[in-house]
């Protein structure tokens, strides 16, 4: 196929189901209007796709080979279609053409939720989108708190919207098959930012720290962060969170509320 043999290194499992790519083009609710940022293209079946709504489409590719092929076989397909393709590493973009409105991928399993953070951090103007990851990343992604599942990935995810599962994905679709499953991942951009970047820093830190320990309580697990278990605890109480809370139980909205009380005691 192409002579491209996929490699475990990239993460690539490319999708070759039709059906599959127009589920996931109907669920991201793509309009001629967008502009959608994909991550690994591939093959270019997904591509297809998106170019099919009218759309234009920003494809990151780190693979020089895919990078090549890729406007040859659109121009066959969809010819003088809106096409740019980006040879590049997706975790070290800081610009794009134009501004994406959509970020809709079959991210690579080894880099997926970097490259979903990365994304919504440097492009503010992405709104929405879906994703195509491992099952039990998104389903992490998606988690509320309290879940079993919840961890860093659901804390940080929340940061930047409304994250839900929008179904399962059977490994046939892919090639190679893969020896785990897949699953969509659509969210919603909050209507305006969190917080400043300084107190993203300072949130993500602490969620780093809670859930690097997540057994222990919040006065335990932020002493690395914080400085120690009495400073912890002072901040926690300062934040109105009890510090024998752990990680798990918290939203997002906690965890800021806890990096702001951090910077108040430490505005240096």
């Amino acid at each position: 196929m192409l002579g491209v043999n996929p490699t475990k290194k990239l993460g690539q499992n490319f999708v070759i189901d039709g059906n599959t790519v127009r589920r996931i083009v109907k669920v991201a609710a793509i309009t001629p209007a967008d502009t959608v940022v994909e991550v690994g293209p591939g093959l270019g079946s997904l591509t297809l796709g998106l170019l099919e709504t009218g759309a234009r489409v920003v494809a990151v590719e780190i693979d020089d080979r895919l990078a090549e092929q890729l406007p040859l076989t659109v121009e066959l397909m969809h010819p003088d279609a809106p096409l740019v393709v980006l040879r590049a590493d997706a975790l070290k973009i800081t610009d794009l053409p134009g501004e994406p409105t959509r970020l809709v991928a079959n991210l690579p399993y080894n880099v997926s939720v970097p490259v979903l953070l990365h994304m919504l951090e440097h492009f503010p103007s992405i709104r929405a989108g879906v994703v195509m990851v491992q099952a039990e990343v998104g389903e992490r992604l998606a988690a509320p708190p309290g879940s079993k599942v919840y961890g860093s990935p659901s804390v940080k995810a929340a940061w930047y919207g409304a994250f839900r599962t929008a179904g399962k994905v059977s490994r046939q679709v892919f090639w190679p098959v893969p020896n785990v499953d897949s699953i969509l991942i659509a969210f919603q951009r909050r209507e305006s930012p969190l917080e400043s970047e300084e107190l993203r820093l300072a949130t993500f830190a602490l969620v780093d720290g809670a859930f690097q320990q997540r057994r222990k309580m919040l006065r335990q697990s932020l002493s690395t962060v914080l400085g120690d278990s009495a400073t912890a605890t002072a901040i926690l109480e300062a934040a109105g969170i009890d510090p024998t809370e752990r990680g798990e139980q918290l939203t997002v909205d906690a965890f800021l509320a806890i990096a702001r009380a951090w910077t108040a005691a430490d505005p240096d």
